[in-house]
């Protein structure tokens, strides 16, 4: 008896509440949400808009030179896609051996946007609350982020050690004929590591 007595009680007090504000605190309270939901709803569609052009799967090579001073051949692919309220982008890295066998690194993040216009932020575990939500860099978790600007879409990652050093990757993908253009860069506490540069054809 208690138990169906109890919804009843809190339903009243919510109308209460409600209906206490005068009318026009209730229009700006409904004005509130509505625009609440328009701003959300524009940047949905402005990320979507933004990120289509890029949508796609792309592939290449390129030859650097590593820490021994030989060069070496890595194979890249990339692949873009939207999701429902934002994008998801996989990409692969594989370092040809000299035996010609392949090494390969997958990484995959899913991004939403964020408050800031143009810039993403990563989705890469779930809270308590099942919410997507960046990693923490302070746990030795990489903090991800993006961003487009014109034609180039960038992600950052950036990994913090033990000892409070940083590394922070850029990956700047460009659209261009044909595809993509890669431009990598990593830095170690601002100081350039590596540079690689190479055109993703689109399949």
């Amino acid at each position: 008896m208690f138990t169906t007595q109890a919804p009843h009680r809190a339903q009243g007090a919510e109308k209460t509440l409600v209906q206490s504000l005068p009318c026009s605190g209730r229009l700006a309270f409904f004005t509130l949400v509505f625009g609440f939901w328009m701003v959300a709803l524009a940047q949905f569609a402005v990320a979507e808009s933004e990120i289509s052009r890029f949508v796609g799967l792309y592939s290449g090579e390129a030859v650097l030179t590593n820490a021994e001073g030989a060069p070496e051949t890595r194979q890249m692919q990339v692949q873009i896609r939207e999701g429902d309220s934002g994008f998801w982008v996989k990409w692969t890295t594989g370092r040809v051996r000299e035996n010609g066998s392949v090494k390969s690194k997958t990484y995959e993040v899913d991004f939403r946007p964020s408050e800031r216009e143009g810039i993403f932020a990563a989705a890469m575990r779930h809270n308590v609350f099942g919410h997507a939500v960046p990693l923490n860099p302070m746990k030795g978790e990489p903090y991800v982020w993006g961003r487009i600007v014109g034609d180039t879409l960038t992600v950052y990652s950036m990994f913090i050690d033990l000892n409070g050093d940083y590394d922070i990757q850029q990956y700047d993908r460009t659209l261009v004929d044909g595809g993509l253009l890669l431009d990598f860069t990593s830095h170690r506490n601002g100081q350039p590591l590596l540079t690689v540069q190479s055109l993703l054809k689109r399949h």
